[in-house]
């Protein structure tokens, strides 16, 4: 039997794709696939992932942007379960609609590294109805989702990453393990949405603006950062020093300032397009 042609790589994908069987092996058994569980796949690509997890659940559920591939992937693996293709950008699909339950859906995917920090804030906003999640990501990503305060990868990402869920970083992948290989090493991320959130009472509106705003002038004080929003006499009134700057905060410092700002606003105020540092 004729084996199908593989569909060409494309840049403006970001597309690496994942071939080394031992790594392969690594994430299933990280990821563990059971049946009867409402799994989506992001980015199959060339199905590395897919049929492994097919011939685990029974069913899945993936999204495929580019459209080559997304028309490929059911003819590559017919005996191996009931595959959905979501021919769609992962950076606009409704995760919600494909759960029936609250923290339903375990999420798994290769990541495009040039959408993977936007792809995973769009990934919180339903973690309402995500179990769990696994991810591929450039190393550094995964760095400064799991960085501690006084660090200089801990940033937006890793504050509001925490807030949402469980992070664990698993293992590195080098280059070698893609087709093509990329100039940068990987690592595979575990994330799991809190049951409870952290700080109940806080809203999230406010606390998005907060960290935006203090990280995008991360070297500044935040006396200086968040001055127009919320003055330095609130910033002490929550037990916070102005003159900190805010890779200085942990979370609860970050709440504290976000509960300080809805305190200030009647309504959340707007949030502006600041650069994620």
């Amino acid at each position: 039997m004729n084996t199908p042609a593989q569909p060409r790589t494309r840049k403006r994908f970001g597309q690496h794709f994942l071939h080394d069987p031992q790594v392969i092996e690594r994430i299933i058994d990280a990821f563990n696939p059971r049946a009867g569980e409402k799994i989506v796949e992001i980015g199959p690509g060339r199905g590395a992932l897919t049929g492994r997890l097919l011939a685990a659940t029974g069913r899945l559920d993936v999204i495929e942007l580019d459209r080559d591939l997304a028309a490929g992937l059911p003819d590559r693996f017919p005996d191996h379960g009931n595959l959905t293709v979501h021919g769609s950008d992962a950076l606009r699909f409704d995760f919600t609609t494909l759960a029936q339950a609250p923290h339903e859906l375990r999420i798994i995917g290769n990541l495009p590294y040039n959408i993977s920090t936007p792809l995973i804030f769009h990934c919180l906003d339903h973690a309402a109805v995500i179990h769990d999640m696994l991810f591929m990501l450039q190393r550094e990503v995964v760095q400064r989702m799991t960085a501690a305060p006084d660090s200089k990868t801990y940033g937006r990402l890793s504050v509001m990453t925490r807030f949402a869920c469980e992070v664990e970083s698993l293992f590195s992948v080098g280059a070698g393990a893609f087709q093509p290989p990329p100039k940068v090493d990987s690592a595979v991320v575990r994330l799991v949405p809190h049951r409870t959130p952290l700080f109940p009472d806080i809203d999230p509106a406010a606390l998005d603006e907060i960290v935006r705003r203090a990280f995008s002038q991360r070297r500044k004080t935040l006396r200086n950062s968040l001055g127009a929003v919320l003055p330095a006499k609130a910033i002490q009134a929550a037990g916070i020093d102005p003159g900190q700057r805010a890779e200085q905060l942990n979370l609860a410092q970050f709440a504290a300032l976000a509960d300080a700002l809805s305190s200030t606003y009647t309504n959340s105020p707007p949030v502006d397009n600041f650069v994620d540092k």
